[in-house]
């Protein structure tokens, strides 16, 4: 390893996030969030281990590959690195300690580091628990990302009793780039193959997930063009009319009947693919459904008919607000679902914060901040609301229900009175109007603002 290397490993876990801890040595976690973080934001009671495979799907339409005079494309076994963390036991004198590295999303400049550090509070290959099974959530990331992009989460659910797998989709990663049409066309069959190949592996006696994964409950939380494949896996047929439909030959060679001028259009053959295993989506600054893209009209929404919970800026300059995620949350008639609105917040909401590598350019750390909210009270509310919700449909706990239906839509409006000289410190709002407390729950006194949460039941 070079010396600028093993200088860069060496910060990345003293000074993370631009955040250095001197006296301790010890670095902070994304994972971990700050101390005003909502009641649910914390890490659960697991430990967390994590290992990285590589998945073929086999068989795939080269899309980048047509043959412009025929409109025919050949097949290719499509590879998928995934990385997953789960429950694990830590032996003695080990750490839940690790470190990611992926290429830096802005080319830098000459001299500059081209990839980037972010310390995990996990261990490598640890042993999984026994005897416990888990629901299996699949996290899926933007145009260009990283599977290590949302680590602030993925470590997160697993240590809630989760196995969390994040997927690399092949050229959609920072590094190694390829022409977008890939990315519309095989986003979602990903998503939905890696539920099927974990399923598959977990079936087998000898599989580490053998016993581990609890495959008949299973999520998706994608972020980005990770959200515009997990409306398409939850069952949402794309809009024939759509701009999208049409940049894609529909003679491609290998398309199963219900594709349709290049894309899935609305169908009950595209419903019928959402896997039954499938409970729930979160989708994160989903794109697709803003002007001039249109992917979805309302035949392909109502296709959804898992539970979702939605999360969004009301001013995403990349997926839009109204329209865009809107409209596409209004249109999931048949969904039990929620929206989340972070209140003056654009698109960047679904990763983890810009690393010190970051700090010297705004164009790069431009891709991954906000500029009105700090990043990780983003994260930490993220982290609680998906908590909630997972809980709530993977796992069936119904004590999870009040988080997601406040008393208040708007999260300013929320009240808890106190009397001249009375202080409640961190304790947490009941969020119930008969305690005189419609701060919503979950969340300490002043802290819940800039917030909306609307639920709509399913038709």
């Amino acid at each position: 390893m070079r010396l600028s290397r093993l200088l860069a490993v060496i910060a990345s876990f003293l000074c993370f996030s631009a955040t250095c801890f001197p006296q301790s040595g010890q670095p902070s976690f994304y994972s971990v969030p700050p101390v005003d973080a909502p009641e649910l934001a914390p890490r659960g009671s697991y430990s967390v281990g994590v290992r990285t495979l590589d998945l073929v799907n086999p068989k795939q339409v080269d899309i980048l590959s047509v043959d412009p005079k025929t409109g025919k494309a050949p097949l290719y076994d499509r590879p998928l690195r995934i990385e997953i963390w789960y429950p694990a036991s830590i032996p003695a004198g080990a750490e839940e300690r690790t470190y990611y590295e992926a290429p830096l999303p802005i080319p830098p400049p000459p001299g500059a580091p081209k990839t980037f550090l972010t310390a995990g509070k996990a261990l490598r290959d640890a042993q999984p628990v026994s005897g416990k099974s888990f629901p299996l959530v699949v996290v899926s990331h933007g145009y260009p990302g990283s599977r290590t992009f949302l680590t602030y989460l993925t470590e997160n659910l697993a240590s809630k009793g989760y196995v969390v797998a994040a997927i690399d989709h092949t050229d959609s990663v920072w590094g190694d780039i390829k022409p977008f049409p890939s990315t519309l066309f095989n986003r979602s069959t990903d998503q939905l193959f890696t539920i099927r190949a974990l399923t598959e592996q977990a079936s087998k006696s000898g599989n580490f997930l053998h016993g581990l994964l609890d495959a008949a409950n299973v999520a998706i939380v994608g972020y980005s063009m990770g959200g515009y494949g997990a409306l398409a896996s939850a069952g949402a047929g794309y809009s024939k009319d759509s701009i999208l439909a049409k940049g894609i030959p529909p003679a491609v060679s290998g398309l199963p009947p219900e594709y349709s001028e290049g894309l899935l259009a609305a169908s009950p053959e595209f419903a019928a693919r959402a896997l039954p295993n499938l409970k729930a989506i979160v989708a994160i600054s989903p794109w697709g459904a803003q002007p001039p893209y249109n992917s979805w009209d309302a035949e392909g929404l109502a296709g959804i008919r898992i539970p979702s919970l939605f999360i969004v800026g009301d001013q995403d300059d990349i997926s839009g607000y109204q329209p865009g995620v809107k409209p596409a949350f209004d249109g999931a008639v048949h969904s039990d679902r929620c929206l989340l609105v972070f209140e003056n917040a654009r698109h960047n909401i679904g990763g983890n914060p810009a690393p010190p590598e970051a700090s010297g350019s705004f164009v790069t750390r431009e891709y991954f901040e906000e500029p009105v909210w700090r990043h990780d009270r983003i994260n930490a509310i993220n982290q609680h609301f998906i908590t909630a919700f997972l809980d709530l449909y993977l796992k069936g706990d119904q004590s999870r229900r009040p988080y997601l239906h406040p008393a208040v839509e708007k999260s300013n409006d929320g009240k808890w009175p106190l009397s001249p000289g009375q202080n409640v410190g961190a304790d947490f709002s009941s969020g119930d109007p008969q305690a005189n407390q419609t701060v919503w729950k979950g969340f300490q006194r002043r802290w819940a603002v800039g917030l909306e949460l609307h639920c709509v039941a399913p038709k």
